[in-house]
């Protein structure tokens, strides 16, 4: 595998560690694989166990009303994914990958021990210090993946459909573990346990990195540490300013239409940067910049109705869901896990899947794939409706728990369609010297996304629920009808989207010259 300028090795003093890379296997997958799918599981452990806790602690524990438990937990997970987009560029022009991902490892697990405040305060600061902790984890050792891979290598795709299983492994130890233990034991005990698994995630990073092939280093070692402001060196000034912005992070989470502007303002520029390489780099690198920004629109469709999981689709759980399986009564955080269920059933079939399409001919297209991906989206709310429309509703204006069943099974057949696709098409369509910005752009979209989320989630929201308990609450007759009249909406607009896509996909695929 050729090596590029960043591949030097770190020297030992005042550095973080790192490692000798040694020779990749000459069959399979190569074993950094399985070091960053550990490292990736524990850190979507520490995510997810949070995320599934989140809306229930506002509402339930803070007593916040659905609305503005909505904003601030899609104002979270916005800047969860935007930040993404500075800490690639750091990590492409300064820090290099690994250190960028051990930083925010450790940044993550100390934003959920500060959670364990037990207030309001304590819990916007632990998330704003996770957000930062993010910025530098997400997209970076998604990179690592892709530089483990050569150009052209048909085991990518699957490669990062294993990957992809480690993320979901993670998600649903947290949707179980983490989330029972907060329903029994408190939500205190559920974030713990989701900042020691941060912990655990970012020493298997460090154990993995002579496997890592000697990608992910600095690209100038020598000028990251040397003195660049007095005795501070460049790496200590990134750590300074890293804490320095956590005090803005955290007044964002209470301004989330603030929020939305900075998104679209950080979307622009990015669109207009990847316009201008795109032209400057030829027709080929123009016309796979224009399919990306395309797709990234696809996208944010996709996850503005996916990322209900965390939000109404878990009040929707808690209000109007009967959740006693065999006379046991699981919380609406768990309700969480079929998704990650699913990935684990699914995800080696369709890895498996792919490379056999590929082989005989047969396999459909990115946008293809993309489209019919928001279409099963689609029919995943619909089923909702379906149920309904059926006569599946208890006198106490509850749903049984199959439909949630069916519900992310569409959804998660819909996901493995489009978002480990996606990843993979990220490092095959950016040069790569734009790999970490490129991505970061990706996942921008998915913030973006997050935010229309959270505007969605809020269309099934009520004022009436928090509050300290001053108010009324809404009857499980007003909310179940809410949900199913929303969730109805969103079904039939995203399946028509998806056909739209599934019908342009073959012009489209021609700005691909040739990426599959």
């Amino acid at each position: 595998m050729s090596q590029s300028h960043d591949d030097k090795e770190l020297g030992t003093s005042g550095d973080l560690p790192i490692q000798e890379a040694v020779t990749p296997p000459a069959t399979g997958h190569p074993k950094g694989l399985y070091w960053l799918f550990f490292a990736e599981m524990w850190e979507r452990f520490c995510y997810y166990g949070m995320r599934a806790l989140l809306v229930l602690y506002l509402t339930k524990t803070l007593m916040v009303a659905d609305k503005e438990t909505f904003a601030i937990y899609g104002a979270y997970t916005a800047l969860v994914y935007a930040v993404t987009v500075f800490g690639g560029k750091l990590a492409d022009s300064l820090l290099g990958y690994r250190i960028a991902v051990i930083m925010g490892g450790f940044l993550m697990a100390i934003g959920e021990f500060m959670i364990l405040g037990g207030n309001q305060f304590w819990l916007l600061l632990g998330m704003a210090v996770i957000i930062s902790g993010n910025g530098y984890f997400k997209a970076n050792i998604s990179s690592i993946v892709g530089r483990l891979y050569a150009d052209g290598d048909p085991r990518r795709d699957s490669g990062f459909t294993i990957f992809y299983i480690g993320i979901n492994l993670g998600a649903f130890l947290a949707t179980t573990v983490v989330a029972e233990v907060g329903n029994k034991f408190g939500y205190e005990y559920g974030f713990a346990l989701a900042g020691i698994g941060m912990v655990i995630g970012a020493i298997v990073f460090m154990f993995g990195q002579k496997h890592y092939e000697g990608h992910g280093l600095p690209p100038d070692r020598e000028k990251l540490m040397r003195p660049f402001i007095g005795p501070l060196s460049r790496l200590h000034i990134t750590i300074l300013g890293t804490i320095a912005i956590i005090p803005v992070f955290y007044m964002l989470l209470s301004n989330g239409p603030v929020v939305g502007i900075l998104l679209a303002v950080v979307a622009i520029v990015m669109l207009a940067v990847l316009l201008y390489e795109g032209f400057k780099g030829g027709v080929v690198l123009r016309d796979r910049m224009i399919i990306l920004i395309l797709l990234m629109f696809f996208n944010i469709v996709f996850w503005a109705c996916f990322e209900q999981a965390g939000s109404s689709l878990t009040l929707f759980a808690d209000r109007n869901i009967d959740r006693v399986v065999f006379g046991y009564p699981i919380g609406a955080a768990t309700t969480q896990f079929f998704n990650p269920f699913y990935i684990l059933i699914f995800g080696s079939i369709f890895s498996i899947m792919w490379i056999r399409l590929s082989k005989i001919g047969k396999n459909p297209n990115i946008p293809m794939k993309f489209g019919l991906g928001i279409v099963q989206l689609g029919l995943g709310y619909l089923v909702v409706w379906l149920v309904s429309s059926m006569g599946f509703v208890s006198d106490e204006y509850t749903m049984p728990l199959f439909t949630l069943v069916f519900l992310y099974m569409l959804h998660t057949t819909g996901e493995l369609f489009l978002s480990p696709i996606g990843l993979s098409m990220v490092t095959k369509l950016a040069p790569k010297k734009m790999t970490g910005m490129v991505m970061g752009a990706w996942f921008l979209s998915i913030a973006g996304a997050n935010y229309v989320a959270a505007i969605l989630a809020q269309l099934t929201g009520t004022e009436e629920h928090g509050g300290g308990g001053e108010e009324v609450a809404a009857s499980a007759q007003q909310t179940l009808t809410q949900y199913i009249d929303i969730y109805t909406q969103m079904g039939l607009i995203t399946v028509g989207i998806g056909m739209v896509l599934v019908i342009l996909s073959k012009p489209l695929n021609k700005l691909m010259h040739g990426v599959r």
